[in-house]
């Protein structure tokens, strides 16, 4: 793991649900600063960074904020802390924190658990254009 930037927060996503997939895209338009880098879990790196920092694939349905050497984050305070990173309106969002981590956990597995209902899912991994190519890591 000593491979992967110090500089730059990873978030691990489901790369083939489409709810997921639309957020990378939002995060990417709204990322002015450059600050995150993305890696579908189901990849060879994403199973790579969960087995790294302990966290069972099998057992966990969310995104996951890796911070290289210092932490990572999962479900509702992952979702606040990268808002909190895309400045202007988003950062406001981290209001939430207010929020018992029971109760936001909660309805974020609610969505998680629903999100192929709701919004379906891919065949496979997105495939990034020539343009975002930089924003994911192999």
């Amino acid at each position: 793991m000593e491979s992967l930037s110090k500089d730059k927060k990873i978030i691990l996503f489901d790369g083939i649900c489409n709810l997921c997939n639309s957020a990378v895209q939002f995060i990417i338009k709204h990322d002015k600063k450059d600050v995150f880098r993305f890696v579908a879990l189901q990849s060879n790196l994403g199973r790579e960074i969960c087995k790294h920092i302990g966290v069972d694939q099998k057992s966990i349905d969310s995104i996951i904020l890796y911070e290289p050497g210092i932490a990572y984050y999962y479900k509702s305070e992952a979702a606040l802390a990268i808002a909190s990173q895309l400045g202007s309106f988003y950062s406001l969002l981290t209001i939430f924190k207010i929020l018992p981590l029971k109760f936001s956990n909660f309805l974020y597995d609610w969505i998680a658990k629903n999100r192929y209902k709701w919004f379906g899912k891919k065949e496979s991994c997105m495939i990034p254009t020539t343009e975002l190519k930089s924003k994911f890591l192999p």
